[in-house]
């Protein structure tokens, strides 16, 4: 099962906006794979889904890559922030329990997850980044998996609003 969505983004600040929205819906054991070049958003954006799991705010969130994962842990769900930009591939990531952490009981991204798609849980979201203009993004949404693709779903019903719509009575 798999689907797709895009977005465009104008600004570093929609772009963590978006992720907040994202850190607001999520549940335990969602997996972003974060998939784009250099300066594209990536870090943007887990900034954003950080603060929406009010696990940190965003200019506490910094890119992992010289330190592989960073977790915050004080929201209403742990993050985890892991980054294979320096990596030869998935062996790097098992070895600090990544598996357990893009699987468990929180919420993890993982940046650059083409270098290691193995290490993907089969359900997983996969965000691509493209850069549109100086400040602009293009961010497609696959859904990768059943309960992804239900996540996925959901956010587009709601136009990753903050709340979704009150129903209208009778």
């Amino acid at each position: 099962m798999s689907g797709d969505w895009t977005i465009e983004t104008q600004s570093p600040e929609e772009t963590v906006a978006l992720g907040r929205r994202i850190g607001r819906a999520a549940r335990a054991g969602d997996c972003l794979a974060l998939i784009g070049e250099l300066g594209s958003g990536k870090t943007h954006f887990a900034k954003g889904v950080a603060e929406g799991l009010g696990a940190a705010a965003a200019r506490e969130v910094t890119s992992p890559s010289f330190v592989l994962c960073r977790e915050y842990l004080d929201g209403r769900l742990p993050f985890y922030h892991l980054d294979a930009y320096r990596l030869a591939g998935a062996r790097d990531l098992e070895g600090i329990g990544a598996e357990e952490m893009l699987e468990g009981d929180g919420v993890a991204a993982l940046e650059w997850a083409d270098r290691a798609p193995e290490i993907l849980p089969k359900d997983h979201l996969q965000v691509r980044f493209e850069v549109t203009g100086d400040s602009s993004r293009r961010l497609t949404f696959t859904s990768h998996g059943p309960r992804s693709a239900v996540f996925l779903m959901l956010l587009c019903q709601v136009g990753f609003k903050e709340k979704p719509p009150k129903p209208r009575a009778g």
